[in-house]
This record gives structure tokens, C-alpha cells and sequence, in this order.
């Protein structure tokens, strides 16, 4: 009786988990309505989330539908299984110690995600975007696996919490600037936003999402947003001190930072210009990528002398 007791709290946690992502990927989403849409309303996401419900689903010759719409809905999975590494305050859905790790797998997973949404479409457009995507991919994620491995070197541990409290004194956004600018570019771009959203780009009709109506749709957006959302997340146990703050307790700086961060993000969305995948994997290679080992370098110094 004890364990069905302790798998329904935890259950009942990973559900209020899950709740949470989706509500900041709902203020994501409104938050972007409101600075890119003319006259934008808050009340206009959930009125476009009504609209794709009650819309029907596109259909292709010859899809493969259990891959196409895996590959959607997989995102809204990865992005939840992310946070469920970032401690809310003292309580972490699943304290691992290799937490770091963890969260790079899931973004890594999203690769295979985006393009699976691309493939099972059986559509010239679809599958454009998710080669695209897969470019943009090749220039990212050497350098935010880099940048992710800054913080563990100095707190000396992969679990995520003990990353969060080797920031007493100084956040690690403030002396690893190159890590934090870096990993922020490696969210914005496996959320497929803002300059990295060429996979999604209108001279391929829309690209991944150029086949995907109603809830197939609804569902492919929703991922993008609660990936961003888990991004932003993360930023803070790693970055940003976790939940330490004055006054209020740290669960609740831990959503306000997480707040921040994600605002940014959308606010830069429509400020910043569309990379071209093959321009981008120059920048990547060429410039983040030596960027990213320097910082790993003067960290590890730092860490040793300590």
C-alpha cells in the first residue's frame, strides 16, 4: 500500500509538472501575440487554440501518421521530461545526478523530433523544413553541449541542484557570459523561434508546419512554446542562481526568473533577422564553437585553483 501511495504522489507531481510547463508555454504564446500582432489582444491566443480544435485535419497521400504526428506531439513530451530535472525551490521531480546530461539527451531527442514531423508528411515542403532544421542542428548543439558543460565544471557535479548552489556568491551567467549567451542561442534554436525558425520559413510554405491543421497543429505549436518554456527553465539552476532571491521563497523566484528569461525570448523573436542554415554553421563552428572551449578552459582553471 505504501508504493501505490508514494507512484500516485509522484504521478499527481509530474501532472502538476507537466500543468505548469503548459501554462508558461500559454503565457509564451499570448506574450508573443500581444508584441507581433497588430493590435494583439491577450485574449487572441486562446481564441486561435479554440479555432485549431475545432478545425480538421489536413491529410496527405500516403503519410506515414503514427511518425507525423509522433514527431509533433513529441516535442510537448521532451520539453516536459527537461524540467523534470530543474529544482522548483527543494523539491525536484527527479533528482538525478546526472541532471546536466539529462537535459542535453532531451534536447538532442527534439532533432529527431522536428524531422520525423517533416518525413511523415510525405510532402515536398515538410521535408525541406525539416532538412533545414537538422542544418540549423549541425551548427547549435556542439556548441550548447559546450556550453552546458561550464556550470558542472565549476559547481564539480552534474546534478543540477548542486549546480544551483555553487551560486552563492556569484551567479554563473556573470563570469561565464560566453556559456549563457550560447546555451540562450541553443534554446531559442531546438524551439525552432525567432532566427533559427527557418525550418518554418514562408518561401517553403511554412515548412515542418506546412501540412499540419487543427490539433496537429495546436499541438506542433504548443511543443515550440513549452520547449522555450523549459529552456528558460533550466537557464536558472544553471545560470541564474536557481531559487535564490530576497524576501520571497525560492520556488517562487525560480518562476520568476524562469518568467524573465522566457519574455525575452519571445520579445527577441521578431527583433532579430532569420539565419540561413549554411551562414549559421560558419558562426557555429567557426566562432561559438572556439568561444565555448575558451570558457570551458578559463572555467576548469578557475575551478582547479579553487
Amino acid at each position: 500500500m505504501a508504493e501505490v501511495s508514494v507512484t500516485v504522489v509522484s504521478g499527481a507531481w509530474a501532472l502538476a509538472g507537466v500543468a505548469l510547463l503548459l501554462c508558461l508555454g500559454f503565457y509564451a504564446a499570448t506574450l508573443d501575440v500581444v508584441l507581433t500582432a497588430d493590435g494583439g489582444k491577450p485574449g487572441t491566443a486562446l481564441y486561435e487554440v479554440a479555432r485549431l480544435m475545432r478545425q480538421r485535419r489536413r491529410t496527405t497521400v500516403a503519410a506515414d501518421t503514427l511518425l507525423w504526428r509522433a514527431g509533433g506531439a513529441g516535442l510537448i513530451l521532451a520539453a516536459s521530461l527537461m524540467v523534470t530535472v530543474v529544482p522548483l525551490g527543494r523539491w525536484t521531480l527527479a533528482d538525478l545526478d546526472v541532471g546536466v546530461m539529462w537535459f542535453n539527451a532531451m534536447d538532442v531527442m527534439v532533432w529527431a523530433l522536428v524531422w520525423l514531423a517533416g518525413w511523415g508528411a510525405n510532402s515536398a515542403h515538410p521535408l525541406v523544413g525539416a532538412y533545414r532544421f537538422l542544418a540549423h542542428g549541425l551548427g547549435y548543439e556542439m556548441p550548447l553541449m559546450f556550453a552546458l558543460v561550464a556550470p558542472p565544471v565549476a559547481a564539480q557535479s552534474l546534478r543540477v541542484a548542486d549546480v544551483a548552489a555553487a551560486q552563492q556568491g556569484l551567479w554563473f551567467a556573470v563570469w561565464m557570459p560566453i556559456a549563457f549567451v550560447v546555451y540562450c542561442l541553443g534554446v531559442v534554436a531546438f524551439s525552432v523561434w525567432g532566427p533559427f525558425s527557418a525550418a518554418l520559413g514562408a518561401d517553403i510554405a511554412g515548412g515542418v508546419s506546412a501540412e499540419l491543421s487543427g490539433v496537429d497543429r495546436l499541438v506542433f505549436q504548443a511543443g515550440r512554446y513549452s520547449l522555450l518554456a523549459a529552456g528558460a527553465a533550466f537557464a536558472v539552476p544553471m545560470f541564474l542562481g536557481g531559487g535564490a532571491g530576497p524576501l520571497l521563497p525560492a520556488w517562487s523566484w525560480v518562476l520568476l526568473k524562469t518568467i524573465a528569461v522566457l519574455s525575452v525570448f519571445v520579445w527577441l523573436r521578431s527583433r532579430l533577422p532569420v539565419l540561413r542554415p549554411e551562414k549559421f554553421l560558419e558562426i557555429g563552428w567557426m566562432v561559438l564553437l572556439p568561444l565555448t572551449l575558451v570558457q570551458d578552459l578559463v572555467v576548469a582553471i578557475i575551478a582547479v585553483r579553487s
